[in-house]
């Protein structure tokens, strides 16, 4: 059983020495220890997974297709830079480099399965090569350098045939290494798993994949500061986690004695052909928060998808809408008890119950607590790269 105590610095597994042939599980731990980038984290991420699928041995071009297989939806999806970007504006992680060449070369989805995107590789081998390289230059040796202190001879970095055999040399007269390298070069090298390193990865994989997680989401979290909802951006979420049932009874229940228009088309919102969508992408703010929320005509709400309204002119029809939902919940005892149905799921900022729909707000000072707060989160997702929308 493995335990992990995550604390600011590093996690430490405690596993049952004697069991495991007293592996060396505190160098283990040190396995993603000062990371230069992020592919650091799914290169283990990646072992993890295909020792738990009962493999005894693989490549690095195997390990590599599964790390882009693993990173492809935060980085399409929620526009995740993996190890932040350069002062130029240019990517500085190797993989999500490798990510930007597949999507230029093919046109899977964001949410395209693991096996489509590996079999996109293997189809775009050739124009994904030079990417794929470069994620092998020093990862697989440097992840094992933890193991390298049990030694007195000092590893040479300068040359891959060396590194290659110093670490053959630790496994067979220091200690087992979770794996050692064979002898084709670049991609078509082999990995091969130590057999006792296998069985407690196989017993423990749960476990030591959730260390991993934590360990990655601080280290995505601080390149990504203006990204919020991190740790829910790393796979592909069930949208059946949505709450935005009782927001629409809500609007429902406006539409029903208050014209409401389209705040893209002009139009007054039908009751029955109308979706409740976020003017900031949900995507990006992951939650259902009244005060992004509107009724939109539902044949535009695939058209506009994962994307930004232009600011002006849609955020002053916006925010007049928010306006007159304000106006009608103090006004309509009804309609205030179908607002409070929303506290529990869609309104949790802080900023929205104490200043935005206290009583007593002008229309001026109400525009004026909107834009503020949501201009910062708007600016945010349009430097994290999501798109506008071009409506009309």
């Amino acid at each position: 059983m493995v335990e992990y105590i995550a604390s600011q610095d590093r996690c430490l597994l405690n596993i049952e020495a004697n069991y495991y042939n007293q592996l060396d599980i505190e160098a283990f731990s040190q396995m993603m220890k000062d990371p230069s980038y992020c592919y650091k984290f799914y290169w283990l991420e990646a072992v993890i997974h295909i020792i738990s699928e009962g493999k005894n041995e693989t490549t690095f071009d195997e390990i590599i297709n599964e790390m882009i297989a693993n990173a492809w939806y935060s980085v399409r999806e929620f526009h995740i830079h993996l190890s932040g970007i350069q002062a130029d504006g240019l990517v500085r992680d190797g993989l999500e480099r490798a990510i930007l060449q597949l999507t230029e070369l093919s046109d899977l989805p964001a949410n395209a399965s693991k096996i489509e995107i590996k079999n996109a590789i293997r189809e775009h081998q050739a124009g994904l090569k030079k990417a794929k390289e470069q994620l092998t230059n020093m990862v697989p040796y440097r992840a094992l350098s933890g193991f390298f202190t049990r030694s007195n001879e000092v590893p040479d970095w300068g040359s891959v045939k060396r590194i290659t055999a110093y670490i053959q040399k630790i496994n067979e007269l220091v200690t087992p290494l979770p794996y050692v390298l064979g002898d084709s070069s670049k991609l078509k090298k082999e990995v091969h798993f130590h057999p006792d390193w296998v069985a407690m990865i196989q017993d423990n994989t749960v476990n030591i994949l959730g260390w991993i997680q934590y360990e990655k989401v601080k280290w995505l979290q601080n390149n990504n500061p203006e990204v919020p909802g991190l740790i829910y951006k790393l796979a592909p979420m069930d949208e059946k986690m949505r709450k935005l049932s009782n927001v629409r009874k809500l609007w429902q229940g406006i539409m029903k004695v208050q014209e409401i228009r389209d705040i893209f088309t002009g139009q007054p919102v039908k009751e029955t052909q109308y979706d409740v969508d976020h003017f900031i992408p949900w995507s990006f703010v992951m939650n259902d928060e009244l005060w992004n929320l509107m009724p939109m005509d539902s044949s535009l709400n695939s058209a506009k998808s994962n994307r930004l309204p232009k600011w002006n002119p849609f955020f002053e029809v916006f925010a007049g809408n928010q306006y007159l939902m304000y106006e009608m919940i103090n006004e309509r005892p009804d309609l205030h008890k179908r607002f409070e149905a929303c506290y529990r799921d869609n309104l949790h900022s802080i900023w929205a119950g104490q200043e935005l729909y206290r009583k007593g707000n002008s229309r001026e000072v109400f525009y004026n607590i909107l834009e503020r707060n949501m201009m910062p989160v708007y600016d945010s997702a349009r430097r994290q790269g999501y798109e506008i929308w071009n409506y009309g």
